[in-house]
Formats: C-alpha cells, sequence, structure tokens
C-alpha cells in the first residue's frame, strides 16, 4: 500500500536529513583532501554511507568532481583527477533511505582563492532566493523557475551550468526521468506547474539544483536539495 502524502513528505525530510548528515561526516573526516582521486572519494563516501545508514544503493551516478570538472553537467563522465591544493571540489550523491531518495550536493573549497570561495558562498544565496521565488510564485513552471535561477546566476555575476535545474524526486524507482522527458525537470522547455500531481494522484515533489560555472577561471561549484518541503 502507498504512503499517504504527510508520510511521503515525512519520508523525503527523513532521507535529506540523512544525506545532510553524510555531508557533514564527509568534512569532519577530510575525505575531500589534496593528493586524492575523484572516484577513490566517491568510493569512501559511498563506504561512509553504508557505514552510517545501512545505504547500499544509490539511484544516480556518484559524483565528486574537482578543477575543471566541475564544469561539466551531469550527463557528462571526464576522467578521474586528483584533487589539488587550492581546488574546488562538488559532491553530488542520490543514496536510497528505506525505498525513499536524496539527492544532495555541496561544494568544497581547499586553499584561500577568495573567487572560489565567493562561488561556494554564493550557491546557497542563489538557492535560497530561487525556493524564496517559487513559494511566491503559485502556478509557476519550470521555465519560469528556470528563467529566474538564470537571472539569479547571472545577478551573482556567475553562469549557469547545464540545461536544467531540478528534477522530480520520490520513493524509488520514482515517476521516471526519461532522457529529455521535459515535465520531469526544472527548464527552459517545461511549461507545466510544478505544482501537480503525478499519474498515481501524488503531489509531485522536487530538487532545486543550482550549479554555478566560472567559464574564464575553469571551475564550477554545486548545490542541491529539496524544493518543496
Amino acid at each position: 500500500m502507498a504512503d499517504d502524502e504527510p508520510t511521503r513528505a515525512a519520508r523525503l525530510l527523513d532521507a535529506q536529513a540523512k544525506a545532510a548528515l553524510l555531508f557533514t561526516a564527509i568534512e569532519e573526516r577530510g575525505l575531500v583532501a589534496p593528493g586524492e582521486g575523484e572516484r577513490a572519494v566517491s568510493d569512501r563516501v559511498r563506504d561512509l554511507a553504508n557505514e552510517m545508514f545501512g545505504t547500499t544503493r544509490h539511484w544516480h551516478k556518484r559524483i565528486v568532481r574537482s578543477g575543471p570538472n566541475t564544469l561539466k553537467p551531469y550527463k557528462e563522465n571526464p576522467p578521474d583527477r586528483v584533487i589539488d591544493s587550492d581546488d574546488i571540489v562538488f559532491a553530488d550523491f542520490g543514496p536510497i533511505f528505506e525505498e525513499y531518495e536524496a539527492d544532495f550536493g555541496r561544494t568544497f573549497v581547499l586553499g584561500d582563492d577568495p573567487v572560489k570561495h565567493r562561488l561556494r558562498d554564493d550557491l546557497p544565496k542563489v538557492f535560497a532566493a530561487g525556493r524564496r521565488f517559487y513559494e511566491n510564485t503559485p502556478d509557476i513552471t519550470g521555465r519560469r523557475l528556470h528563467t529566474e535561477i538564470s537571472r539569479l546566476a547571472d545577478k551573482s555575476g556567475w553562469e549557469l551550468g547545464g540545461w536544467h535545474a531540478g528534477h522530480l524526486v520520490g520513493e524509488f524507482p520514482h515517476e521516471s526521468i526519461e532522457g529529455a522527458h521535459v515535465e520531469s525537470y526544472i527548464t527552459a522547455d517545461n511549461d507545466t506547474p510544478l505544482r501537480r500531481t503525478d499519474k498515481a494522484g501524488r503531489t509531485c515533489h522536487w530538487i532545486l539544483e543550482i550549479h554555478l560555472v566560472d567559464s574564464a577561471r575553469g571551475f564550477g561549484g554545486f548545490y542541491e536539495e529539496l524544493l518543496t518541503l
């Protein structure tokens, strides 16, 4: 029997809370460190999720990217890279907790580069402004929110990386995100309302992801979590 909506919302929030604890532990244990390969860090995070929560499954590929690899959108698979002492690194993980998906991304800065620190600090600000816009626009579509996120990125002095700014999230496996099935994404091509129900009559819940890049300097950053709860 499917969970009712209050239970679904609570379980999605619980999954995200566990993901946040995982990312706190990543920082506390110093897993993102100079001289470490991206894949090795990703594997250590996978093992840490298993150690902390018994999590063995992730609903999308695990991502740890550093330096120029942080410019690449999700669909690309840049070659493994060793993290440098003055690097910017982001991690994007989709662990499954008790059959509910989390999708969580954060950026780490090693060294004292002020531009990299500014980018990391701007990410949650753009996320928060985008969330406020969503909350204050009852009939908002994917296109309208994507346009606003792009405007916020430009206003902050960055470019928006990738072709979308978020997607559906839910029980695993959730309503399938098929390749470029635009109604499942916060993208310029999605003219459908974000506040809607899916084919089964359940409330649609969304992840907002902010990928900001500085093409000239050759790096980017990433911030991702629930938009709708």
